[in-house]
């Protein structure tokens, strides 16, 4: 197909009405601007090329809403591993430093003494 024109997609959606053909080209191509991939084959720009899917028969006014679900569902699938990512990676964070901490306080909170190991005592107390 050399060239596209409105009555081609016109013919395929079954509508006389270009105000509908609009509207389906406008909706698809939020979509492509938004990440979604095209459906055809091409180097034109996108206003063209979606032009291309809607007389290819692959966009249409009711898959255009599955289109737009999909698009929904990875996106919330990317957010929820995105976000278990920073999850895992703050637990990470804050393990290392509450093990060193951890032991240390709770010596001196039990025994209410100083945390210096029994063998170095100061020298005044080892003179026999």
């Amino acid at each position: 197909m050399a060239r596209i024109t409105v009555e081609d997609c016109l013919k395929l959606i079954g509508s006389e009405n270009r105000f509908a053909l609009i509207h389906l080209a406008i909706a698809r191509l939020k979509q492509h601007r938004n990440g979604m991939p095209f459906l055809t084959e091409g180097k034109n720009k996108e206003v063209v090329m979606t032009l291309r899917e809607i007389a290819a028969g692959e966009v249409t006014s009711e898959n255009l809403k599955k289109f737009e679900e999909i698009a929904k569902a990875e996106a919330a699938a990317e957010a929820a591993a995105e976000a278990a990512k920073a999850a895992e990676a703050a637990a990470l964070a804050e393990a290392p430093e509450k093990a060193e901490a951890a032991p240390v306080t709770k010596k001196a909170e039990v025994t209410g003494a100083s945390p210096t190991p029994p063998d170095t005592q100061p020298e005044e107390e080892q003179v026999n």
